[in-house]
């Protein structure tokens, strides 16, 4: 570790020394490489809106706030349910924060470290921009390196390119529990008067050891119990049920659309003397093509240690390597009337038809065991259920119709609508229906925000999900379409720095994984509310900053979530020798305790436990103390996470049943924007 402080040190002094010409007036440089920029360089950022590729206005984070939270793994939410590393699985137990899944659900739980069509962001840059970020941790044994990168520029006013690149290499804190996550990704645009262009691309490459918890709880509860009266032992001498088992994620996912925008021209007036002619488009032209594949691995070389953590051996006795992959091709033309071409134009509408070629392929296909006597090989194998007939490789072809109605323009009242129908294949019967509102309305002087959003899905559950063969599980379900009615609303009120949020969610048909980890459907419903408070307090240098969220679940045995969590963070915020930004303070994270979920390697899924006996996780404060900084246009932190590990709180820091937080640890990070 003092090498790389040593390193660090030399690379933050050559940095100095460039940075006079930047000049103190410059604006913060944002926590998280991937969604921000300097305000001073960035006129516009967007998402894109699926299927069309229509713009979503996205807001720019250059807050200094928590740039430190993000090399916590346990902190990904205020109750995130993880195996333990950073890079590693995990589940966001704040339900209404929870995104929808995948079509390949395997990918569910490492989500939060991916760059999807939703979230990969395209910028208008005035001045090229360049963000380095460094943080790293631990010692030969347990070391933590992220490095990441972005970087936005403009050809022209029309043309603008990006690209960003996130290496996470983490040995983890307990035994077999490294990652090695590897993403990147690259975007351009082009926006004429008649035509425009978006085109993205990312690939990730997550490699996961799965260690399936450790042996005994006692180990991090009481370990003077496991081991003879010694009260203390290292975390990476902590036995744990896999040693040779791991999960590789990769895929691609590309996107581009293109529009021909038909309108007129118009003279419009600059000042006096001065008329200048523009291009109104009135209707656009729309097509898109999107191309995404997963691709997953998982193998485990222990046949003594398979032998005891999973009950099934239906393919092999001597060792599992399994490949399932899934790809889809989806091409969608559509027609936009754009909003704001005439005054009375005050919305825009579009409408599309898409087509989805999919394909699905399981890990292997099941053959049965030749006639004659059994080998010893074939006489450790289980057999397969008689209802399990699923093919090695399905084929779909999908089509949907939908339309948008919104309105973006204006700060009084926006809103959007969307309407999606299936028609042919698995699609067929499926409907989403969503929309959004929100307004702004002055009140003693400040601008007060309310915001509201409603969706309700009748959706065709996973095809993996309904067919699936492995070594260690199998199943053939008949689930029903799963019907959804959620929804949200918010508060701000920016004088008192309060927002306020509720969410209702009813669910009917909800499928979730048994205590047998085998994918269920609940013929019920099950209805989840939530309410949240964010509220930051400040006095001169002093800040206190707390989000409460209470969560109420009416069947725990199907879903079991915690009913109160708390983040609370307490700081002194000031500037030293008049160019040095400082934060120092402490922050807690704290859930009650519940039923906790079981992660499950083998399908990378989370599944509930037996009632009998059930294993509560939560009830325990994970604390850390940092200090963050800024010198001009370098930001760099110190954390040590957890520091209150055996002073208070209790032993019991089970992040789920059998997978602990990570010990007490010293972690450094160094950011670096190198715009102009």
């Amino acid at each position: 570790m003092f090498r790389r402080i040593q390193l660090l040190l030399t690379i933050f002094i050559i940095i100095l020394s460039f940075l006079p010409s930047y000049g103190a007036e410059d604006t913060d440089i944002a926590p998280s490489l991937s969604d921000s920029v300097s305000t001073k360089h960035i006129s516009s950022a967007w998402t894109l809106v699926s299927p069309l590729g229509l713009h979503k206005k996205a807001d720019m984070d250059t807050l200094l706030y928590n740039y430190q939270r993000r090399v916590i793994p346990s902190m990904r939410s205020d109750a995130y349910a993880t195996t333990g590393n950073l890079g590693s699985e995990g589940i966001n137990m704040i339900y209404s924060q929870r995104h929808s899944s995948h079509e390949f659900f395997f990918e569910d739980p490492l989500s939060t470290w991916a760059t999807y069509l939703s979230n990969q962001k395209f910028y208008n840059v005035y001045t090229p921009m360049t963000i380095l970020a460094y943080n790293f941790a631990g010692n030969r044994q347990n070391k933590t390196d992220r490095l990441s990168g972005q970087f936005a520029g403009n050809v022209n006013r029309n043309i603008g390119i990006a690209a960003f690149i996130d290496y996470l290499y983490s040995k983890g804190c307990y035994e077999s529990q490294a990652t090695k996550d590897f993403s990147w990704g690259a975007s351009v645009y082009y926006t004429g008067n008649r035509y425009e262009m978006q085109v993205m691309y990312n690939h990730l490459n997550f490699l996961n050891k799965e260690n399936g918890g450790i042996t005994n709880d006692l180990y991090i509860t009481d370990p003077a119990e496991v081991q003879g009266g010694v009260d203390h032992i290292e975390a990476k001498s902590i036995p744990t049920n896999l040693t040779a088992a791991h999960n590789r994620l990769s895929g691609t996912q590309f996107f581009t659309t293109q529009a021909f925008k038909v309108g007129f021209w118009k003279d419009e007036q600059v000042n006096d003397t001065l008329t200048r002619r523009i291009y109104i488009p009135v209707t656009k032209f729309i097509y898109s093509l999107k191309y995404e594949d997963r691709h997953r691995f998982f193998i485990n070389t222990n046949t003594n240690q398979a032998a005891e953590f999973w009950k099934n051996h239906y393919l092999s006795a001597s060792g599992t390597n399994e490949d399932t992959r899934y790809w889809a091709v989806t091409n969608s033309f559509g027609i936009q009337m754009i909003e704001g071409f005439r005054k009375w134009a005050k919305f825009g509408l579009s409408a599309y038809i898409s087509h989805q070629f999919r394909r699905f392929t399981l890990p292997t296909f099941y053959t049965p065991v030749p006639s004659g006597p059994p080998t010893d090989e074939d006489s450790k194998l289980t057999p397969l259920p008689v209802y399990i007939s699923n093919p090695s490789r399905v084929n779909q072809n999908l089509l949907w119709i939908g339309g948008r109605l919104e309105k973006t323009q204006g700060s009084l009242l926006n809103y959007s609508a969307d309407a999606k129908f299936g028609l042919i294949g698995d699609a067929a019967g499926e409907l989403d229906l969503k929309g959004d509102i929100s307004t702004n309305f002055k009140l003693f002087g400040d601008t007060v925000s309310i915001a509201a959003d409603v969706r309700f899905a009748n959706l065709t559950p996973s095809w993996f999900l309904r067919h699936y063969i492995s070594n260690h599980f199998a199943w053939d379900n008949k689930f029903g379409k799963t019907r959804t009615l959620k929804a949200n609303a918010s508060l701000n009120i920016p004088w008192t720095h309060t927002t306020l949020s509720a969410s209702l969610e009813n669910t009917q048909n909800l499928i979730y994984f048994n205590p047998e980890s085998l994918p269920t459907q609940h013929s019920g419903n099950v209805q989840v509310f939530s309410a949240r408070l964010d509220q930051q307090l400040h006095f001169g240098i002093w800040n206190w900053n707390n989000s409460i969220t209470y969560q109420a679940t009416s069947n725990s045995d199907v879903l079991p979530l915690p009913a109160l969590a708390i983040y609370s963070n307490m700081y002194l915020s000031f500037k030293a020798f008049n160019v040095l930004d400082l934060q120092i303070g402490v922050d807690c994270d704290f859930y009650t305790s519940y039923k906790g979920l079981v992660y499950q390697p083998a399908t990378m899924s989370f599944h509930v436990q037996e009632k009998e006996n059930a294993i509560k996780v939560g009830n325990y404060p994970f604390c850390n103390l940092y200090a963050t900084a800024r010198l001009y246009k370098v930001r760099f932190f110190v954390l040590w996470s957890h520091f209150n590990q055996g002073w208070f709180g209790g032993s019991n820091y089970f992040s789920m049943p059998h997978y602990p937080l990570n010990p007490r640890r010293l972690q450094f990070g160094l950011s670096v924007d190198f715009a102009d």
